[in-house]
Protein backbone atom coordinates (compact mmCIF):
# COMPACT_ATOMS: atom_id res chain seq x y z
CA UNK A 1 0.00 0.00 0.00
CA UNK A 2 1.24 3.79 -0.88
CA UNK A 3 1.82 6.43 1.24
CA UNK A 4 2.24 8.77 -1.71
CA UNK A 5 -1.12 11.13 -1.83
CA UNK A 6 -0.03 11.11 -5.85
CA UNK A 7 1.79 9.34 -7.90
CA UNK A 8 4.11 11.14 -10.25
CA UNK A 9 2.14 13.97 -12.61
CA UNK A 10 2.07 14.70 -16.01
CA UNK A 11 1.32 17.82 -18.24
CA UNK A 12 -0.44 17.38 -21.55
CA UNK A 13 -0.22 19.84 -24.01
CA UNK A 14 -3.27 18.10 -26.79
CA UNK A 15 -3.56 20.57 -29.53
CA UNK A 16 -6.51 20.97 -32.18
CA UNK A 17 -9.13 22.50 -34.54
CA UNK A 18 -11.70 24.81 -33.08
CA UNK A 19 -12.54 25.35 -29.53
CA UNK A 20 -12.16 22.00 -28.03
CA UNK A 21 -11.55 18.33 -28.38
CA UNK A 22 -13.92 16.23 -30.34
CA UNK A 23 -16.22 13.89 -28.73
CA UNK A 24 -13.61 10.88 -29.08
CA UNK A 25 -10.91 12.56 -26.90
CA UNK A 26 -13.16 12.84 -23.61
CA UNK A 27 -13.82 9.86 -24.11
CA UNK A 28 -10.55 8.35 -24.47
CA UNK A 29 -9.79 10.74 -21.04
CA UNK A 30 -12.79 8.96 -19.17
CA UNK A 31 -11.87 5.66 -20.13
CA UNK A 32 -8.82 6.12 -18.44
CA UNK A 33 -10.15 7.57 -15.49
CA UNK A 34 -12.46 4.79 -15.13
CA UNK A 35 -9.07 2.03 -16.05
CA UNK A 36 -7.89 3.62 -13.30
CA UNK A 37 -4.72 4.39 -15.75
CA UNK A 38 -5.00 8.12 -14.78
CA UNK A 39 -6.32 10.75 -12.22
CA UNK A 40 -7.51 13.87 -14.15
CA UNK A 41 -6.36 16.66 -11.77
CA UNK A 42 -6.59 19.63 -13.73
CA UNK A 43 -8.16 20.47 -17.37
CA UNK A 44 -7.57 24.06 -18.97
CA UNK A 45 -8.24 25.06 -22.53
CA UNK A 46 -6.21 27.38 -24.18
CA UNK A 47 -6.41 29.44 -27.60
CA UNK A 48 -3.71 31.53 -29.23
CA UNK A 49 -5.41 34.09 -31.44
CA UNK A 50 -4.06 34.95 -34.65
CA UNK A 51 -1.74 38.05 -33.29
CA UNK A 52 -0.52 35.33 -30.91
CA UNK A 53 -2.91 36.67 -27.73
CA UNK A 54 -3.54 33.94 -25.90
CA UNK A 55 -7.21 32.98 -23.88
CA UNK A 56 -7.46 30.41 -21.12
CA UNK A 57 -10.42 29.03 -20.36
CA UNK A 58 -11.54 26.62 -17.09
CA UNK A 59 -13.24 23.42 -17.34
CA UNK A 60 -16.08 24.92 -15.30
CA UNK A 61 -16.51 27.37 -17.69
CA UNK A 62 -17.25 25.42 -21.04
CA UNK A 63 -20.59 24.75 -21.28
CA UNK A 64 -22.26 21.35 -21.19
CA UNK A 65 -21.49 18.78 -23.77
CA UNK A 66 -18.92 16.22 -24.96
CA UNK A 67 -16.77 17.02 -21.57
CA UNK A 68 -19.07 17.47 -18.61
CA UNK A 69 -18.38 13.91 -17.30
CA UNK A 70 -14.65 14.87 -16.34
CA UNK A 71 -14.03 15.27 -12.94
CA UNK A 72 -11.10 17.17 -11.67
CA UNK A 73 -9.60 16.55 -8.25
CA UNK A 74 -7.43 19.45 -8.26
CA UNK A 75 -8.55 22.37 -9.80
CA UNK A 76 -5.84 25.17 -10.33
CA UNK A 77 -2.96 22.80 -10.15
CA UNK A 78 -1.87 23.47 -14.11
CA UNK A 79 -0.61 27.36 -13.17
CA UNK A 80 -0.65 30.34 -15.36
CA UNK A 81 3.22 29.96 -15.79
CA UNK A 82 2.41 26.23 -16.74
CA UNK A 83 -0.13 27.29 -19.45
CA UNK A 84 2.00 30.20 -20.87
CA UNK A 85 5.12 27.72 -21.27
CA UNK A 86 3.14 24.90 -23.13
CA UNK A 87 1.13 27.86 -25.17
CA UNK A 88 4.22 28.28 -27.13
CA UNK A 89 3.60 25.23 -28.92
CA UNK A 90 0.41 26.44 -29.82
CA UNK A 91 0.00 27.83 -33.37
CA UNK A 92 -1.79 30.98 -33.83
CA UNK A 93 -5.37 30.60 -34.67
CA UNK A 94 -5.87 26.76 -32.83
CA UNK A 95 -6.53 25.66 -29.77
CA UNK A 96 -5.46 22.93 -27.22
CA UNK A 97 -6.14 21.72 -23.72
CA UNK A 98 -3.96 21.29 -20.94
CA UNK A 99 -4.46 17.91 -18.81
CA UNK A 100 -2.88 17.43 -15.54
CA UNK A 101 -2.89 13.61 -14.95
CA UNK A 102 -1.65 11.94 -12.34
CA UNK A 103 0.26 8.37 -13.57
CA UNK A 104 -1.36 5.84 -11.19
CA UNK A 105 0.41 3.02 -12.54
CA UNK A 106 3.68 4.65 -11.41
CA UNK A 107 2.46 5.18 -8.10
CA UNK A 108 3.57 2.24 -6.79
CA UNK A 109 6.91 2.89 -8.47
CA UNK A 110 7.36 6.06 -7.23
CA UNK A 111 7.63 5.51 -3.78
CA UNK A 112 9.70 2.28 -3.90
CA UNK A 113 12.13 4.64 -5.55
CA UNK A 114 11.70 7.03 -3.00
CA UNK A 115 12.33 4.54 -0.12
CA UNK A 116 15.18 3.13 -1.35
CA UNK A 117 16.88 6.31 -2.15
CA UNK A 118 16.27 6.00 -5.84
CA UNK A 119 15.12 8.33 -8.25
CA UNK A 120 14.18 9.02 -12.12
CA UNK A 121 16.99 10.71 -13.54
CA UNK A 122 15.24 11.45 -16.95
CA UNK A 123 11.96 10.26 -18.90
CA UNK A 124 11.62 11.13 -22.36
CA UNK A 125 8.16 10.40 -24.02
CA UNK A 126 7.78 9.22 -27.76
CA UNK A 127 4.76 10.30 -29.55
CA UNK A 128 2.75 7.53 -30.62
CA UNK A 129 2.91 8.53 -34.18
CA UNK A 130 6.79 8.38 -34.13
CA UNK A 131 6.41 5.07 -32.38
CA UNK A 132 3.96 3.80 -34.65
CA UNK A 133 6.08 5.07 -37.74
CA UNK A 134 9.01 3.52 -36.61
CA UNK A 135 7.95 0.27 -35.92
CA UNK A 136 5.97 0.18 -39.29
CA UNK A 137 8.68 0.44 -41.19
CA UNK A 138 10.38 -2.81 -40.52
CA UNK A 139 8.99 -5.87 -42.71
CA UNK A 140 6.84 -8.39 -40.70
CA UNK A 141 9.73 -10.98 -41.84
CA UNK A 142 12.10 -9.81 -40.92
CA UNK A 143 11.62 -10.08 -37.38
CA UNK A 144 13.01 -13.17 -36.09
CA UNK A 145 12.06 -15.54 -33.07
Amino acid sequence: MSDFEYGPVELVLIGFDGDRPGPEVGQAILDLVEEQTINLLDLVFVSKSLDGDLRTVEIEDVEEGDLSGLALLERGLTGEDDVEALAEAIAPGTSAAVLAVELLWAKNFAEALFRSGGTVLDSVRIPAPVVNSILGETPADSVTD
